[in-house]
C-alpha cells in the first residue's frame, strides 16, 4: 500500500503539473486577447487586430493541449483515488461537474469560432465572442479551485451515516472565503504568466529587427499588465492568502518558513536550509518581526512552530514545501523588479532600443511557469498529510485494489506520451511565432470599414 501511495501520488503530481502549463497561458492570454480585440473595434488600427489573431492561434494551440492533458486527471479519482472519492465525491463531484457543463463547454464551444469565426461573424459579434472565450476560460478556473479550496478548508458539508460527505450548502461551498482568496491569486499569476510570455515574444521580434509594429505593442502590453498583475499577487491577494494559511493551517505556515519553534516577534526567513532532524535552519537571512507582521499584522503577535503540533500532523516533506514556498516568493520579487525597470524604460521610450533588457525579458518567460508550479507545490505539499484538511488522510484516499506496480507503468506511459505531446506543442507554438502576426485579409478590411 505504501508503495500504491507513493506511485499514486507521484502520477497525480506529474500530469497536473504538466498539464496546468498549459491553462495559465490560456488565463493569462484571454483578457490581453479581449483588449486587443476591443482597440481594434474601437479604432481600426490592424497593429491590434493581426496581435489578437496571432494570440488567439495561440491560445488555441494551449486550449488543444490542455484538454488532451487534463482528461486523465478526472479518470485518476476513479482509478488511483477510489477511497478520496468514495469519501468526498457526492461533494466534490458537484463542481467537477460545473466546471464540464457550464465553463468548458462555453469556452470549447465558442474558440473556433473566436480563431476562424472572425470573417462570418463581423468585428462585434466575433468581439463578444472572445470575451466569452475569456470569461468560460477563468469560470473554468474558478469551479476548479472552488475544488481544491474545500480540500485545504472544508466548508458547507454534513457528514453521512456512512462517514462519507455530503453538501450541505451550495452557496456556502461555491463562496468558500478560501476559494475566493485562492481564485484571485491563481489568475494574477495567471495573468503575469501571459504578460511575461507577450513580452517575451515582443522583445524576439525587436531583437531579430521583425514585426516592428507588434513588437512595440508586445512589449508595451507585456511590461505593463505585467507589473500590474505581479504587484497584485504579492498583494493584496499573496498577503491575504498567507493570512488565510496563517488562520486556517498554521501547522503549514510553519512548515513553510521552517519554524521549528513558536513565540512572538517571529522572523520571515529570507534564505536559509531547514534542518528537520536538529530542528532549526541553518545559515539563515531573516527580516526581524516580519513573519508575525505578515501573518497577523503586529510585531507582538505569536505565530506557532512545528513544535506546536503533533509530529504526525507536520506536512510530509518541510524542507521540499519551504523551498518551494521561497522559490515562489523570490521568483515574485525578482518579477516585480523586472518588470519596474520595463516600465521605466518603457515610459522613456527606450524600450526597444535597451537590448540587454530585451534579451532579459526574452529569456524571463519561463519563469512564470516555474513559480506557479512551485507555489501550487506548496499549496498541495502544505495540505499533507491531508487530502481533506483535517477530514481525511492521503493515506485512506488511495484505491486498494490497484497495485504500484499498475500505477508505475501508466506513469511511464504517460511520460512518453506527454514527451511526444510537449514536442508537438513546441512545433506548432514555434511555426507560429516565426510566421509572426499575419496581415488581415482584404475581404476582412472591407467588412471592418463598413461596420
Amino acid at each position: 500500500m505504501e508503495d500504491t501511495l507513493f506511485w499514486s501520488r507521484l502520477q497525480f503530481a506529474f500530469t497536473i503539473t504538466y498539464h496546468y502549463l498549459f491553462p495559465q497561458l490560456t488565463m493569462g492570454l484571454a483578457w490581453i486577447i479581449v483588449y486587443f480585440k476591443w482597440r481594434y473595434l474601437r479604432t481600426g488600427d490592424e497593429t491590434f487586430g493581426n496581435a489578437a489573431r496571432f494570440w488567439a492561434r495561440i491560445f488555441g494551440i494551449n486550449f488543444a493541449i490542455g484538454v488532451v492533458t487534463g482528461i486523465p486527471m478526472e479518470f485518476q479519482f476513479g482509478t488511483n483515488w477510489a477511497g478520496f472519492t468514495k469519501f468526498s465525491g457526492n461533494l466534490i463531484g458537484q463542481t467537477l461537474a460545473m466546471e464540464g457543463m457550464f465553463a468548458f463547454f462555453l469556452e470549447s464551444a465558442l474558440i473556433g469560432a473566436m480563431v476562424w469565426g472572425e470573417k462570418r461573424l463581423g468585428p462585434r459579434n466575433h468581439f463578444l465572442t472572445t470575451v466569452g472565450v475569456a470569461l468560460g476560460s477563468w469560470a473554468s478556473g474558478y469551479f476548479i479551485l472552488v475544488t481544491n479550496a474545500f480540500m485545504q478548508h472544508p466548508v458547507g458539508y454534513s457528514v453521512a451515516d456512512d462517514g462519507s460527505l455530503r453538501l450541505q450548502s451550495l452557496a456556502a461551498y461555491l463562496l468558500n472565503p478560501w476559494a475566493l482568496i485562492m481564485f484571485l491569486h491563481n489568475q494574477c499569476a495567471a495573468v503575469v504568466t501571459g504578460s511575461f510570455v507577450v513580452a517575451a515574444v515582443g522583445a524576439l521580434y525587436a531583437l531579430r529587427g521583425k514585426h516592428s509594429g507588434q513588437a512595440s505593442l508586445f512589449l508595451k502590453t507585456g511590461t505593463l499588465v505585467g507589473l500590474c498583475a505581479c504587484f497584485l499577487v504579492a498583494t493584496p491577494t499573496g498577503d491575504q492568502q498567507a493570512k488565510m494559511v496563517a488562520k486556517h493551517q498554521p501547522v503549514t505556515l510553519a512548515a513553510m518558513e521552517g519554524r521549528f519553534h513558536g513565540g512572538s516577534n517571529a522572523e520571515l526567513n529570507v534564505i536559509g536550509q531547514p534542518d528537520e532532524d536538529q530542528q532549526r535552519i541553518d545559515n539563515p537571512l531573516y527580516l526581524p518581526d516580519a513573519l508575525s507582521i505578515l501573518a497577523f499584522g503586529h510585531a507582538n503577535s505569536s505565530v506557532q512552530g512545528l513544535d506546536d503540533f503533533p509530529k504526525n500532523e507536520w506536512p510530509t516533506n518541510i524542507e521540499l514545501l519551504y523551498y518551494a514556498f521561497h522559490i515562489m516568493a523570490g521568483l515574485g520579487t525578482l518579477f516585480i523588479l523586472l518588470m519596474i525597470i520595463a516600465n521605466i524604460q518603457r515610459w522613456r521610450g527606450r524600450l526597444e532600443k535597451s537590448r540587454g533588457l530585451l534579451w532579459a525579458l526574452m529569456l524571463a518567460f519561463p519563469f512564470p511557469y516555474i513559480a506557479t508550479t512551485a507555489g501550487w507545490m506548496t499549496a498541495e505539499l502544505g495540505r499533507q498529510p491531508w487530502l481533506v484538511f483535517r477530514l481525511f488522510r492521503t493515506s485512506q484516499g488511495v484505491s486498494d485494489v490497484v497495485g504500484g506496480g499498475n500505477v508505475l507503468f501508466t506513469l511511464m506511459g504517460f511520460t512518453g506520451l506527454y514527451f511526444v505531446l510537449g514536442v508537438l506543442y513546441l512545433f506548432l507554438i514555434g511555426r507560429e511565432i516565426a510566421h509572426g502576426p499575419q496581415t488581415i485579409s482584404s475581404t476582412i478590411k472591407l467588412e471592418v470599414s463598413h461596420d
